[in-house]
């Protein structure tokens, strides 16, 4: 079976706590909103990662606040900090490697915590079922470009909450992924799901 999906770029990122706000920008600091996007909203404010050889700065905050501060690079960003992210589904942060993030007010010493992002589409609950997909599945992600077209295999599923994804299901890559691919930009592609 094939579904069109749309490409997204996800670009480096960090998701933050109520405590990893306050740290950061002080105690009950409010970040403010910037603009909405797939997953959420960007804020205005931003943040410096260290790593031990390297630092990245001017790093974009996704909202609403998380239970968990996690910080999402692309396999190019970890080289550069020094740092070994392992590759992982947003919010499988247990073990994971330690970054320290820097804010106007304060630092922050991550013990873990920084993932490069497991590629995955958004479908919505009712599509997913009529595809018979669930969240253990993977699917494989056709791209037509003019000169760099290709098929990302492991794609993981994520199934959203009803309402959402349900016209095209959004696929997030990173920007190594992106690059590899000669995307700019988002644009439509064609999921391949596998006979079960």
């Amino acid at each position: 079976m094939e579904l069109s999906v749309r490409i997204d770029i996800s670009a480096r990122h960090v998701h933050l706590t109520r405590e990893s706000a306050d740290a950061l920008f002080g105690p009950g600091y409010e970040l403010t909103e910037k603009k909405k996007i797939a997953v959420g909203a960007l804020a205005n404010e931003r943040l410096t990662v260290i790593g031990p050889k390297g630092r990245i700065e001017n790093v974009a905050i996704l909202l609403p606040l998380r239970p968990e501060t996690q910080v999402e690079l692309a396999m190019t960003d970890a080289f550069k900090l020094g740092v070994k992210a392992p590759v992982r589904l947003s919010g499988d942060v247990a073990g994971s490697a330690p970054l320290t993030l820097v804010g106007p007010a304060g630092t922050l010493e991550l013990q873990e915590g920084t993932i490069v992002a497991k590629r995955h589409v958004h479908i919505g609950p009712e599509r997913a079922a009529a595809c018979g997909l669930t969240n253990a599945d993977t699917v494989q992600i056709r791209v037509k470009t003019a000169e760099r077209s290709l098929i990302f295999d492991d794609v993981a599923i994520r199934v959203c909450k009803p309402g959402k994804n349900e016209e095209i299901p959004s696929v997030h890559i990173d920007t190594d992924e992106g690059n590899a691919a000669g995307i700019s930009g988002w644009i439509e592609a064609t999921m391949i799901v596998p006979e079960k």
